[in-house]
């Protein structure tokens, strides 16, 4: 099936071209290069992995509990507009909020994989490129991830919000090499890191479960490697060339924290002007929605203040959106736990499923002895 079937409002244009400018660049330089980058380089390498045969595709979804969290989740819980909705009415709204928030995350990932492919013709260094055409490759395999869990266990799907259409616009239309990072690996990587970590630790369906670990144990290396290759070039830059990336920053953050309103979510489901309205309140007064929206600047904080964007200005704009706090989090700690909670669910599934052939070939024995 056509993903522009899926789609609950038609999508503009078939493809979306952006203009490009900026050099490729090739290096005759072949020598090691850094250690750091290319042990990621070899990490990167070493972790690649197959959805179709990693996923456990056969199990089910049900396309109006995709997570299995509470209602309370939801913004418009216990406002006069749900109260208002029958049960089917508030099946739907579940069903559009994962379809939605898992729509952009495709549209994410196919943006992150177009933006790798940037960083390996831009870029000067060739352990950079390297390590980026590795990322290329992660990315493929998550839009293809993505794609597939929406089209075969969701049945719906969503275009792309125009926040972050517009921000990836920002990130491959600048000619400077180092924008690609800044704008996919420490922004939309980061915000997208946050929200997987949040879903994978909420939801209870196995499924969707193993879809968020698995691309967020590349995910931190993705954040690793911008962080290790902007703070190398931004320790060099003057000032008025770190203001220009402070702005781009502040734009490109809230751009981020607008798009998780989703207003195009309730206008797809057939509400009234007055009643969007109402659930656009809601998403603005929602407590959880409140906090995971901060919890979503975990990553990018800091992440920004370790590459070296760090003035004043910076600092006020966050603390205005609320998310300050979160220059205190560990990055290397919390990727620390992203690669050991993947590896602990394969070690669980495998581990029952050796079990289970083995119980299997113990009863086939007994069977014939018998």
């Amino acid at each position: 099936m056509s993903t522009h079937e899926l789609y609950t409002i038609p999508a503009e244009l078939s493809t979306w071209n952006v203009e490009m400018a900026g050099n490729a660049r090739f290096t005759w330089e072949y020598d090691d290069g850094r250690d750091r980058m290319l042990a990621l380089y070899q990490k990167g390498k070493d972790k690649q992995w197959d959805s179709v045969k990693r996923i456990d595709w056969d199990l089910e979804v049900d396309p109006y509990d995709v997570l299995g969290i509470p209602d309370e989740t939801i913004a418009i819980y216990n406002t006069p507009l749900w109260d208002r909705m029958d049960a089917q009415a508030r099946r739907e709204v579940r069903r559009h909020g994962a379809a939605w928030q898992f729509s952009q995350f495709l549209h994410g990932e196919q943006g992150a994989m177009i933006c790798s492919a940037r960083i390996v013709e831009s870029v000067p260094d060739l352990d950079s490129k390297f390590y980026a055409a590795t990322q290329t490759m992660d990315e493929a395999r998550h839009a293809e991830t993505y794609a597939r869990f929406l089209q075969e266990k969701v049945g719906l799907a969503y275009p792309i919000n125009e926040h972050l259409k517009s921000l990836l616009d920002s990130t491959l239309s600048d000619s400077r090499w180092d924008m690609p990072y800044l704008g996919m690996q420490v922004l939309i990587e980061g915000l997208a890191l946050a929200a997987f970590g949040v879903m994978r630790d909420i939801t209870t369906k196995p499924l969707p479960k193993q879809i968020l670990a698995y691309v967020m144990q590349d995910e931190a290396r993705h954040v690793a490697f911008g962080r290790m290759a902007l703070r190398d070039y931004y320790s060099n830059l003057s000032e008025r060339e770190l203001r220009e990336r402070e702005d781009f920053v502040i734009e490109g953050c809230y751009l981020m924290r607008d798009r998780l309103r989703g207003r195009e979510q309730w206008e797809a489901q057939g509400l009234s002007k007055t009643e969007v309205d109402q659930a656009m309140q809601a998403v603005d007064e929602s407590q959880y929605l409140r906090l995971f929206r901060s919890l979503l600047f975990s990553r990018i904080v800091p992440c920004v203040k370790d590459i070296g964007l760090w003035s004043p200005r910076l600092q006020q704009a966050y603390a205005d959106m609320g998310v300050l706090d979160m220059a205190g989090q560990s990055l290397e700690t919390l990727m620390r736990q992203d690669e050991e909670i993947a590896d602990k669910l394969d070690e669980a599934r495998f581990a029952t499923e050796e079990t289970e052939r083995h119980q299997e070939v113990a009863e086939t024995i007994a069977f014939a002895a018998d």
